[in-house]
């Protein structure tokens, strides 16, 4: 599978300028299966959903369907969605044919306040595309193992971003951990630039295979890359290390 990764600075609060900048970036992409977008990458990390939020058949939304059509190749990226009077920062994964899935942020961040103002999910995500099982995620989930447990025998992790610049030993450190105790790909997709509120970020977008082993380095600048990564190579890891086997089985509470 080839994915292609978007790391770019985002207009704050400004999801027409961002769409913009994302459509140009995108024309770059040749050939792919996969485009990871950061999180919220259409407006920054907002907590003004009440300014930014959209509704599901609006305009970022039919943005991202008519990106995968065009470039026949699924694209996964989160946005601000208000629905039945509640917001949440929600993950799409659009397919090519413009279907979708999607998945609410469970782990709200409650630093910034996103948990004042957004409401969690509570539903883990499995997508299914082109022989893969995919699980995506929202940045702030990075920090929680539990609900990232490899419990469904997923071929790759995703999360989508925007982690700081601060905090960027704990990202490259996490996104390892979680794809040696998963033995998944992970891909991890951040911004670059400085947000509305003051906060830097300087990307380090990264593609980690089952060992932990960097298949992308982590990025800073802005930057298009895609990489392909091999299903059969991480089988055969799996099958000489079969660690998996051995995962605690649990439940998670509500």
């Amino acid at each position: 599978m080839k994915i292609s990764l978007i790391q770019t600075s985002l207009a704050w609060e400004d999801a027409a300028a961002n769409r913009a900048n994302f459509a140009t970036l995108a024309n770059a992409i040749k050939e792919t299966d996969l485009i990871v977008l950061p999180e919220m990458f259409a407006t920054g990390f907002s907590m003004n959903p009440e300014k930014v939020a959209e509704k599901m058949d609006g305009l970022s939304v039919q943005w991202m369907q008519d990106l995968a059509t065009q470039k026949n190749c699924a694209v996964a990226g989160s946005l601000v969605i208000e629905e039945d009077g509640s917001y949440y920062n929600r993950m799409f994964f659009v397919f090519p044919d413009k279907q979708y899935k999607t998945y609410d942020k469970r782990h709200l961040f409650t630093l910034a306040g996103e948990d004042k103002v957004y409401t969690r999910g509570n539903q883990k995500l499995i997508v299914d595309y082109k022989g893969w099982k995919i699980c995506p995620f929202v940045c702030y989930d990075l920090r929680f193992p539990v609900f990232s447990r490899n419990t469904e025998g997923y071929d790759l992790l995703i999360y989508s971003a925007n982690w700081p610049e601060v905090r960027t030993l704990a990202w490259d450190t996490l996104l390892r951990a979680r794809a040696i105790e998963n033995q998944a790909y992970t891909v991890g997709l951040n911004r670059i630039g400085q947000d509305g509120n003051g906060h830097n970020y300087i990307g380090h977008s990264q593609v980690v295979d089952a060992l932990g082993t960097y298949i992308l380095e982590p990025q800073e600048d802005e930057v298009i890359v895609t990489v392909e990564i091999n299903k059969a190579s991480q089988d055969e890891i799996r099958s000489k290390l079969a660690f998996l086997n051995d995962k605690d089985i649990f439940a998670l509470i509500p």
